[in-house]
């Protein structure tokens, strides 16, 4: 009998997975927006509702639900808001926050170059999660870091 891989391939060690009130909705924000492709068949119920699917976003993989909450599986806007920002590298922030915000996003930070060379901004999707997106503009030395980001705290 071969071995059992506890982590199986093709899966990173973590994985966010992600509860919306319209799943089918947030899979096309995803691939549209973040260039996230779906991996496999979505597992549907009975009434249509999504109760697994997984996109593929660079080496990551994302996955969600429609919410059920008669067990606890419920998106932020059912419960007030996330405290959760999902990070996310991308070739042209500039370009994936431009159809974020018309694909339904609300900005919370504009995007800007910030001191530790990265161009990023952060959105709440449609669904209530939250994102920052970056493009790595320029790498920085340990030096210039310590002294920009004393800068930018208000030091001098």
């Amino acid at each position: 009998m071969p071995e059992v891989k506890p982590i199986p391939d093709g899966y990173p060690r973590v994985s966010p997975y992600l509860f919306v009130d319209g799943a089918a909705a947030a899979i096309e924000f995803y691939t549209s927006v973040l260039g996230a492709r779906q991996r496999g068949d979505r597992m549907t119920g009975p009434d249509g509702r999504i109760g697994h699917a997984e996109l593929q976003l660079g080496d990551s993989v994302l996955m969600l639900a429609d919410e059920f909450p008669a067990v606890g599986a419920v998106g932020p806007k059912t419960v007030g808001g996330s405290p959760v920002l999902l990070n996310v590298y991308v070739e042209d922030v500039d370009a994936v926050f431009a159809r974020a915000l018309a694909a339904g996003a609300k900005e919370l930070r504009p995007l800007a170059d910030q001191f530790y060379g990265d161009r990023s901004g952060s959105f709440e999707d449609p669904w209530g999660h939250r994102w920052s997106v970056a493009t790595h503009v320029e790498d920085v030395s340990p030096q210039e870091m310590a002294a920009r980001a004393k800068a930018a705290m208000g030091g001098s």
